[in-house]
């Protein structure tokens, strides 16, 4: 069910296609969603794109990143997380699947000058590529403090890991205690990290259960830092038997100035059943009171139009 045609709601899914873990920013006074291309490993092999002004009418961007400009990569990339820093746009990305330190892969970095690309390999290789705390470097999720710090959330495996990027944003730095991949693992975590600040706290979500079945989620914790400890709060984005299953794997929009919030997930129809079958959809996502994430009402609706404040031009 799509309404764009009659009440200029975005509808869910909001473009067309299987896609998955979907990243969404602001990026130059406009809407973008990263998402993964969602089909058999060895088709995961390019990155597309989506952008939108007022999160009803999607435009899409293809092939911004290829597996055969990325030298190192040889099965599956997925899981995108872009940042702009310094008028440059840095691209997180998985890519091989590495199942132990002896294989090639992690998770590696492209950079580009323009939001929609063309990415280019920053570094020849993964920024990470190897097993610490038990954490595989899969899926990461780069976030920027009020303070300039930016910080790398990654992590496959049920467990989670964080790391300091420096100012250029493609090495790595060491905490103050002199570790560098430090664990921050939630209970009940699996993958999927996404990070959010509002009013000072931190919010820290994951995704929950099999991403192949009905049952994957996002569950949240909130924290004073940034590194934790990070007290799994509830969950707040599941499947629903009226709508669609398999919700999870999500990234988060605040319109510029308010207490005004997007959830961009993906999920599966319930008229499929392969795990690959999943799409891109957007709904609201709201906080009570007392500063806890309200469970998310899955919907085909979607959201109405949102225009961004014209002197936007940073990335939330």
């Amino acid at each position: 069910m799509n309404l764009k045609g009659n009440d200029r709601r975005s509808g869910n899914p909001i473009f067309s296609g299987w896609y998955a873990d979907p990243e969404p920013r602001i990026f130059e006074g406009r809407y973008w969603v990263y998402p993964t291309y969602s089909a058999a490993y060895d088709d995961q092999t390019f990155f597309d794109a989506f952008y939108s002004d007022d999160l009803v009418h999607w435009t899409k961007v293809e092939r911004i990143l290829e597996m055969k400009d990325i030298s190192w990569a040889r099965r599956a990339m997925w899981a995108p997380s872009p940042i702009e820093r310094n008028g440059r746009y840095y691209y997180y990305f998985a890519a091989n699947d590495i199942q132990s330190n002896e294989e090639l892969g992690g998770i590696g970095v492209a950079v580009a000058d323009r939001p929609e690309g063309p990415y280019r390999d920053a570094l020849g290789k993964p920024l990470i590529d190897q097993f610490y705390h038990g954490a595989q470097p899969i899926d990461p999720h780069v976030f920027i403090d009020d303070d300039g710090q930016a910080y790398l959330y990654y992590g496959g495996w049920k467990h989670c890991n964080v790391v300091k990027l420096n100012e250029d944003m493609v090495s790595i730095a060491p905490f103050s205690d002199g570790e560098v991949y430090k664990e921050i693992t939630p209970e009940n975590f699996v993958e999927g990290p996404c990070m959010i600040k509002r009013e000072g706290k931190y919010y820290f979500m994951w995704a929950e259960g099999g991403w192949g079945g009905p049952d994957y989620s996002v569950g949240y914790a909130v924290s004073d830092s940034p590194l934790g400890p990070f007290v799994r709060e509830a969950k707040i984005l599941q499947q629903d038997p009226e709508v669609a299953t398999g919700a999870g794997h999500h990234g988060v929009i605040q319109i510029p100035g308010e207490d005004e919030w997007y959830i961009v997930y993906h999920r599966r129809p319930l008229t499929e059943t392969a795990a690959n079958h999943r799409e891109v959809c957007i709904d609201r996502m709201e906080f009570d009171h007392e500063g806890r994430i309200r469970p998310v009402k899955l919907t085909f609706e979607g959201v109405p139009p949102r225009t961004l404040p014209t002197q936007e031009k940073s990335d939330s």
